[in-house]
């Protein structure tokens, strides 16, 4: 299995819309570019998509992002699926935080990896099974 740099919803927004993100900008740059630097794979969970449309005028932003920069969006399988569901119980946490639980599945695919987030208290929260992953708060 790879490395890889896992981008919530947070992430994803400071990457495609950074005019608007500042400081977050600069941040997800650097944690992209230390990915790049370590020939990581870069993902995005299918569900974190949900999150970061906003209708056409913004989802450029988004789409050219997601062309440019060899970031791939990872599918949602029913093997992610199940151990979000999981990862929730055993977090006693409801489906108000399932794309959360969606972003460390995902991020439990890979032999090691990092999530990039703004939501660092669940999804730490959330990742407790090993292989541990690495949280890097946006």
């Amino acid at each position: 299995m790879a490395e890889a740099l896992i981008l919530d919803s947070e992430a994803v927004n400071a990457l495609a819309r950074s005019s608007q993100r500042g400081v977050l900008e600069d941040r997800a740059l650097a944690i992209l570019s230390l990915a790049h630097d370590r020939r990581a794979l870069v993902r995005v969970p299918a569900p974190v998509l949900a999150e970061v449309r906003k209708g056409p005028r913004f989802d450029a932003a988004v789409n050219h992002l997601l062309n440019d920069r060899g970031i791939t969006v990872l599918e949602l399988t029913r093997k992610i699926a199940q151990q979000a569901g999981a990862l929730l119980t055993e977090a006693r946490m409801s489906s108000v935080n399932a794309v959360d639980a969606f972003v460390v599945a995902s991020a439990l695919e890979f032999a090691a990896a990092l999530v990039a987030t703004g939501d660092p208290k669940d999804i730490r929260r959330l990742a407790t099974r090993p292989p541990s992953v690495s949280v890097f708060s946006i």
